[in-house]
């Protein structure tokens, strides 16, 4: 690791971020920090018999292009110089998931998950290992491989002063929201419901990634961040005590929120990848990097397919 990209990482632990007035700049995250110590993640052997359901094309390169739609955290990191590693939870996945397919899964950063649907379909990206939000609307664009099972909740400034404790308090607020994620629908629908009743609209902000997101809750231009347990559980801890989750506990416009893998409808990938995770479930070594970032409450008894029903 280059001296400069420490130092930015320090700078992030210590809350000492530089924010500007105008700008969302993404955000250095330290992958140390969230990440426990614990028994090392086994090595997976190749699995022949999986190896030979892959298609003939990804065989013969010997790589699954993959996909994703920026950071995540825990789950993915991705660095913020060019052709840097993507980290995280997800980024071990992956890795086991190619040892066991004798093959390297290549990933690649792009904006939103409009361009990770419409590159899939496109046929530039075989797999995206997310975890992305199921939901039967997106089954129609996608199949999901489910492997993580998700809350959401707000992100605040520390003490909560504008008093955001859940989906109904959120009317006049500004909250900040990951653009084209579920979230981003529900906080919107929240907002018709609150002028409907007479009450101030939702000022729904829609940045392109969590970073952004997180990074405008500390600098003031939105009251909340509306998203995933997780990775506010994350950006939270980074933050140097300045910021605290809220509406914790609640549905919050979610019932059972699954999250996993996608890839294009009808792609044979599905039931290998399904296969793998199931493997690697019974291995322990899900486990262990689930426990490893922190993510013991996030885990599923067995990954599935399209498992989302509303």
């Amino acid at each position: 690791m280059s001296a400069h990209r420490k130092s930015a990482l320090a700078l992030l632990a210590a809350g000492t971020l530089v924010l500007t007035a105008c700008t969302a700049d993404p955000v250095e995250t330290d992958t140390s920090a969230n990440a426990k110590p614990g028994a090392a993640i086994p090595q997976q052997q190749v699995d022949q018999e999986l190896r030979a359901k892959l298609p003939e094309k990804i065989r013969t390169a010997g790589k699954i292009v993959a996909v994703n739609n920026g950071s995540f955290p825990p789950y993915v990191i991705v660095g913020t110089a060019k052709g840097a590693e993507v980290e995280g939870a997800t980024a071990e996945l992956s890795q086991a998931v190619g040892q066991l397919l004798g093959i390297r899964i290549e990933h690649t950063t792009v904006d939103g998950l409009a361009s990770v649907l419409s590159g899939m379909q496109a046929g530039r990206y075989d797999l995206d290992m997310g975890p992305t939000g199921d939901f039967p609307e997106r089954q129609k664009q996608a199949t999901f491989i489910d492997y993580v099972q998700e809350y959401v909740v707000f992100a605040v400034q520390k003490g909560n002063p504008k008093g955001i404790d859940g989906l109904e308090t959120a009317c006049g607020k500004r909250i900040a929201v990951q653009a084209a994620g579920s979230a981003e629908r529900v906080i919107k629908a929240q907002s018709t419901k609150c002028t409907g009743s007479g009450q101030l609209a939702v000022v729904v902000q829609s940045y392109k990634d969590q970073p952004s997101s997180i990074l405008a809750v500390q600098s003031d231009r939105a009251d909340a961040f509306f998203s995933s347990q997780a990775p506010l559980t994350y950006f939270v801890a980074q933050s140097g005590g300045k910021l605290e989750l809220a509406g914790v506990g609640k549905g919050n416009g979610f019932e059972d929120l699954f999250q996993g893998a996608l890839v294009p409808v009808g792609s044979p990938l599905a039931e290998v990848i399904l296969a793998s995770l199931e493997k690697l479930h019974a291995d322990g070594t899900y486990d262990a990097i689930m426990t490893k970032w922190g993510l013991d409450k996030n885990k599923l008894d067995k990954p599935g397919i399209n498992l989302g029903k509303s």
